[in-house]
């Protein structure tokens, strides 16, 4: 049985170990992106914030991945940022990720955000397949001050 719940703290390890693993298989820069953010390895710690949540998916009580929802550092606190959203390898292809968008949105809207950035690379096609069909849109440049200056592509949602 497949269930999407909030991060726990004894989940950090687990979730940094597939996190990374992901990154590896999809041969991201290890520098300007998700690899290299301190809160990988501490990602229960990181979302204790205000209108922040972090939400995993598991299967059997294996952790397949998950994504975050966090106000956009730098940003209006009406956008938001969906984060850190990862999948191993069986969990992609499944359908996990649009039931993870779902959750993150639904927990946006719940948090009063207006709109939603994520940024991504360019050769993650089936992510952005994904986002546009959950309703996301290119937009031209970077919002916020995320850090992830390999990123080169940009995308928001009205919430």
């Amino acid at each position: 049985m497949v269930t999407i719940r909030e991060v726990r703290e004894e989940d950090n390890a687990a979730l940094a170990k597939a996190i990374r693993q992901v990154l590896i298989d999809i041969g991201v820069p290890k520098v300007g992106t998700a690899y290299a953010d301190p809160e990988l390895d501490f990602m229960y710690q990181a979302y204790q914030t205000t209108r922040s949540a972090y939400f995993v998916i598991e299967e059997d009580g294996v952790l397949l991945g998950g994504a975050g929802i966090a106000p956009l550092a730098g940003e209006d606190p009406k956008i938001c940022e969906l984060q850190k959203m990862y999948f191993l390898a069986q969990g992609r292809g499944r359908g996990l990720g649009q039931q993870m968008i779902d959750h993150c949105l639904a927990y946006a809207k719940d948090q009063n955000f207006e709109l939603c950035y994520l940024e991504t690379l360019p050769y993650m096609k089936a992510a952005q397949k994904l986002y546009l069909k959950t309703g996301f849109s290119y937009i031209d440049g970077p919002m916020g001050s995320t850090g992830h200056t390999s990123c080169n592509v940009w995308l928001t949602k009205a919430l």
